[in-house]
């Protein structure tokens, strides 16, 4: 059996270059410097077109990410916006996401973000000590999360997330807790919050592998997570996924798709997507993807059309991810099957463990499990597989 298809109404779109590459991070990603990057905003456009989204009806959300979105340059970012407003339907109820590094603005790209209909700002801040922003490879310092923020505002943004990364290295429990302290007191609506994971074919990685990079102890990790979940709910800014937290209202629209296993355009080199129970990715390379694109072609690499019981594992994964869990009813009506059934024996274990609650119709995490989710989602990826063999 298929999942029902929906109307796609969710876009991403993946600007792939930076100005400066983080010790950490394994996204698809090259030095701005030196890139074809007129070509690849003309290869945007041309892969927009060749989608031909129907435009009587308004996309939900629009994110545009990378790589670093706001190197790019006035100019630049005019002709992505332009070929956005030509080929994406947008209206004012749009919620539409621009990710930037805070060393990289000015008052006068903040105003074109703001005439260009974007109305949410996700901010790669990591961490509010120079020294760490230092040894993790970022170019910006404290005084550009201040100074971006005040722009920001300026021009007329409210809808502001700030990113923050806790076990850096040498990072003790004390230093988060002022990063903490700092990011609280800009009051901001909403906040993502991860543990620093190391990554293959990264600086950190090799670092590692050469025994030179002193991280915290997995105590002092989670540490660090339950003060972080402490001190946000304090201040009302509620936990409504595993990493991140929003005051009401203020929610992650896009993302909350991806957790709900919504379908989404992704354009843009190493870009994925997913529609008609399809998860595709174009090529990452950007010679590769223009060379699809300039030969009027979608730059698709790989197609993987997921089989029933890889669709409901995946959808139990990703909603599982959220406070809210899934319901048992929504689950039968979309899979025309018993979650109990399928599942039942790997909820018990979980509810064992004090991990996940049953609770009449709905299936969640508890705190715990919130706290502990990779372990669960170690647990249930293949779940179904092992259980018929």
């Amino acid at each position: 059996m298929q999942v029902q298809t929906q109307f796609v109404d969710a876009v991403y779109i993946h600007i792939p270059f930076c100005k400066k590459i983080c010790h950490y991070c394994a996204f698809n990603k090259y030095f701005y410097d030196g890139q074809p990057v007129d070509r690849y905003l003309n290869g945007l456009n041309r892969e927009m077109e060749l989608y031909a989204i129907e435009k009587s009806r308004p996309l939900d959300t629009i994110y545009i990410g990378g790589g670093t979105p706001s190197c790019l340059s006035m100019e630049e970012l005019d002709s992505l916006f332009g070929s956005i407003h030509q080929h994406l339907p947008i209206d004012e109820r749009t919620e539409f996401t621009f990710e930037i590094n805070p060393g990289e603005l000015s008052i006068e790209k903040c105003a074109l973000l703001y005439d260009a209909s974007v109305n949410r700002i996700s901010m790669g801040v990591q961490t509010f000590n120079d020294d760490l922003l230092r040894k993790i490879g970022r170019n910006h310092r404290h005084k550009h999360i201040y100074q971006s923020i005040d722009w920001l505002r300026q021009v007329g943004f409210s809808n502001i997330s700030i990113d923050l990364i806790f076990r850096l290295p040498n990072q003790s429990l004390a230093d988060f807790d002022d990063s903490l302290t700092k990011a609280l007191e800009l009051d901001l609506p909403h906040y993502s919050l991860y543990s620093l994971i190391i990554e293959n074919q990264t600086v950190f990685q090799q670092l590692m592998r050469e025994g030179k990079l002193p991280l915290p102890s997995e105590d002092v990790d989670a540490d660090m997570f339950e003060l972080a979940i402490r001190r946000l709910e304090e201040n009302q800014i509620h936990q409504y996924e595993v990493s991140n937290f929003a005051k009401d209202g203020y929610q992650s629209r896009h993302n909350i798709k991806y957790w709900q296993y919504k379908p989404y355009y992704g354009f843009g080199a190493g870009a994925h997507g997913f529609h008609q129970n399809t998860r595709y990715y174009n090529h990452g390379p950007v010679h590769h993807y223009l060379n699809k694109t300039e030969n009027n072609e979608k730059p698709i690499i790989n197609e993987t059309v997921l089989n029933h019981t890889e669709q409901m594992e995946e959808y139990l994964f990703l909603t599982l991810r959220t406070n809210k869990g899934f319901s048992l009813s929504g689950f039968s009506n979309k899979f025309n099957a018993s979650a109990i059934e399928l599942f039942g024996t790997f909820f018990e274990l979980q509810q064992q463990r004090r991990l996940l609650n049953i609770d009449g119709d709905r299936v969640y995490l508890t705190n715990r499990g919130l706290f502990l989710a990779d372990t669960v989602f170690r647990d249930l990826i293949g779940w179904l597989s092992s259980e018929r063999s």
